[in-house]
């Protein structure tokens, strides 16, 4: 893989656009006692200039989903009687799927076989532009081999937990130290876009390869995760390829990071933060950029 440093941009808007142009984002997440997952997922989304955005979570936590955040919509759906999204739910959620121009998969969504079942669906629609974060890959972990029945384009966002319950289910050889290495061998085996989290971010596809620089330990808080879901999400939703949304939203999470640090200290930092500093990441960026 070549290592790049480069960091893409968005294109300007057109001044007629409107929201339909911008993405329209379907975040699956949510669960009894995590539903603020999908929300700072959602948060994210929206302040990364996502036109239109919609979360999908089991029906007993949408109503505090939804007043946690006005600008996005929700869909309550079908669950299970530990609070988790029940296969009951596929047919209204494959609707909401065929709506939209990228889902995510996975904040605060727990684990359990239902949630297996629903992403085994999502994994054989053909081209579906899926980001899978959080327990959507706890929940991949545990599909052996599913990279042999994957047909959609997918960015994995790992954290090295995640990386090490992910590896045993694609791949038999012990896991490498060098976190460059693991994100080849791992992308060799599933073609996939691999966002691997950590002290510098690698981001890679195969060809190339993405060393991030933004962010800080004030970073390491719950929900961080989350937000950069929803950033990857939007950026996918206004045209850029998987590599380019992963790298910019790799970079400008870590940078709104950076912003919230100066503001706040490292110490107090939480997600929520980080998504009120995202606006003047992106303006930063873009000075930066012209």
């Amino acid at each position: 893989m070549q290592e790049t440093h480069i960091v893409p941009n968005l294109p300007l808007r057109p001044s007629d656009g409107h929201k339909g142009l911008f993405g329209k984002v379907l975040i699956i997440g949510g669960s009894r006692g995590m539903s603020g997952a999908a929300a700072l997922a959602g948060k994210a989304a929206l302040r990364s200039g996502a036109g239109l955005v919609r979360i999908a979570a089991p029906e007993e936590v949408v109503p505090i989903v939804a007043g946690l955040e006005p600008a996005y919509t929700t869909l309550p759906l079908a669950q299970n009687r530990e609070g988790q999204l029940s296969t009951k739910s596929i047919g209204t959620l494959l609707d909401a799927v065929a709506a939209s121009d990228i889902v995510a998969f996975g904040p605060g969504l727990g684990v359990g076989r239902d949630l297996r079942s629903i992403l085994e669906t999502l994994l054989r629609i053909n081209k579906l532009k899926l980001v899978i974060d959080a327990d959507g890959l706890n929940n991949l972990s545990l599909l052996p081999q599913w990279h042999t029945i994957n047909t959609a384009e997918l960015v994995l966002t790992p954290h090295p937990g995640e990386m090490r319950r992910l590896w045993p289910s694609v791949l038999r050889t012990d896991l490498p130290q060098d976190r460059i290495q693991q994100a080849g061998q791992f992308i060799q085996a599933t073609r996939t876009t691999l966002v691997l989290k950590g002290a510098g971010t690698v981001v890679a596809n195969g060809q190339s390869v993405y060393v991030n620089k933004t962010g800080n330990p004030g970073m390491a808080t719950g929900g961080s995760g989350d937000v950069l879901t929803g950033a990857i999400a939007a950026l996918i939703g206004q045209n850029l390829s998987l590599w380019e949304a992963a790298v910019l939203g790799t970079y400008i999470h870590g940078l709104a990071g950076d912003l919230a640090a100066v503001r706040l200290g490292q110490i107090g930092m939480t997600a929520t933060d980080i998504i009120e500093a995202l606006p003047n990441a992106w303006l930063s960026h873009q000075n930066k950029s012209v």
